[in-house]
C-alpha cells in the first residue's frame, strides 16, 4: 500500500515539495490549494512529467480538505511569503489566520497524520497549529533547523573549500535572527570548528560573517526574489523530515521539536537535535552546549516566547 503524502499550500515550496516526493516515489501526493486550480495546474503539470522522469507516484490538486484524509504525511507550506523589508514576525496576524483554517481541515479528515510545518514565522505557527489542531505533539513539527544548518554547511564549505559532505553541523533555536550554530557540534574533515579556529585556518571574524549570513539566509534570497521567497532548499529540507517518518529511519534531524522540560524549557517548540521514526518525534537529543551557546539559546527561546506572546494578542484563543 503506498504512502500519502498531502501539501497543504500549492505555491513554489509546495510544488517543490510535490516534484521531489515524486521524483523519490516516496508516496502519492496530494497538492491542496484554496485558490482553484493553482494545485491542479501544478500536479498535472508535475505528472505529465513523469513520463520522462519514469516515477510511478500519483499526483493529483485539489481545493477540497476532504481529499487529505488518510494521509500519512502533511507537509504546510501554506501562507503568504516575504517581501522585501518584511520580517518574517510582520506575517505573524496574516498567517495565523490561515494556519488556523488549516488545523481545521486537518483535524477534520486526517487527524492521525505526522503533521510538517514551513509556515513563517515557523516556531510560533507550529506552536498555534498544534493548539488549534489539539494533534499530539510528537506528530506535529516545524521545519527550520535543516534548512538552517544546511545553509550553514553551504557557506562554510565555500569558505574553507571543503567538500559539503565532509561537514556535519547543528544549528539550534528559533528560525530568525537569533538562531545558534553550535562551534563543538560543527565537524569539518573530522575537527571542530572551534579547533579550525585555533588553527587558524578560519578566522573569528570570517566565521561571525558566516554566521550572519546564515541568520539572514532567508533574507538574502528575498531581496534578490523580490516577489517571493527561498523555495527549492526549504523543499529539500522538509522531504528529509518526511522521508525519515515514512521510511522509519530515525535520522537525528534539527527541528522545532516541543520541549517537555528537556534544555530546562516547558511548553514551546524549540529547534532542537530530534529522533524521527515512524512514530513521529521518537526522542529529543540533549547535548552539551558550552556557555556563550547556552546564553545565545536563552536568547533565541526568549525571542520565540515574545513572539508567541504577539500571537496571543492577535488570537485570544491560543491561550486556552
Amino acid at each position: 500500500m503506498k504512502k500519502k503524502i498531502s501539501l497543504i499550500g500549492a505555491g513554489q515550496i509546495g510544488g517543490t515539495l510535490a516534484h521531489l516526493i515524486a521524483l523519490k516515489e516516496l508516496a502519492d501526493v496530494v497538492l491542496f490549494d484554496v485558490a482553484e486550480g493553482l494545485a491542479k495546474g501544478k500536479a498535472l503539470d508535475i505528472a505529465q512529467s513523469s513520463g520522462v522522469s519514469g516515477f510511478n507516484s500519483s499526483i493529483i490538486g485539489t481545493n477540497n480538505y476532504e481529499d487529505i484524509k488518510n494521509s500519512d504525511v502533511i507537509i504546510i507550506t501554506a501562507g503568504v511569503p516575504r517581501k522585501p523589508g518584511m520580517s518574517r514576525d510582520d506575517l505573524l496576524g496574516i498567517n495565523l489566520k490561515i494556519i488556523k483554517q488549516v488545523a481545521e481541515g486537518i483535524k477534520t479528515n486526517s487527524p492521525n497524520s505526522f503533521v510538517i510545518c514551513i509556515t513563517n514565522p515557523l516556531d510560533v505557527i507550529v506552536m498555534a497549529l498544534q493548539k488549534y489542531s489539539k494533534l499530539s505533539t510528537s506528530n506535529i513539527v516545524g521545519m527550520a533547523g535543516i534548512l538552517d544548518t544546511s545553509r550553514f554547511k553551504y557557506f562554510l564549505s565555500q569558505e574553507l573549500k571543503v567538500p559539503i559532505n565532509k561537514i556535519n553541523s547543528l544549528v539550534l533555536g528559533g528560525h530568525g535572527d537569533t538562531m545558534v550554530p553550535t562551534f563543538n557540534h560543527t565537524i569539518v574533515d573530522g575537527k571542530s570548528l572551534s579547533q579550525l579556529v585555533k588553527d587558524k585556518k578560519i578566522s573569528a571574524e570570517k566565521l561571525d560573517t558566516i554566521i550572519d549570513r546564515t541568520r539572514k539566509g532567508g533574507a538574502e534570497i528575498v531581496k534578490f526574489l523580490k516577489t517571493g521567497s527561498a523555495f527549492y532548499a526549504p523543499a529539500a529540507s522538509g522531504v528529509e523530515m518526511a522521508e525519515s517518518y515514512i521510511k522509519n529511519l530515525k535520522k537525528t534531524l534539527p527541528c522545532a521539536a516541543y520541549l517537555n522540560g528537556e534544555y530546562n524549557i516547558k511548553g514551546l517548540y524549540v529547534g532542537v537535535p530530534v529522533v524521527i521514526g515512524k512514530n513521529g518525534v521518537e526522542k529529543v537529543l540533549e547535548i552539551e552546549l558550552n556557555e556563550e551557546e547556552k546564553n545565545n539559546f536563552k536568547i533565541s527561546v526568549q525571542a520565540v516566547e515574545e513572539l508567541f506572546e504577539s500571537a496571543r494578542k492577535i488570537d485570544p484563543d491560543l491561550s486556552n
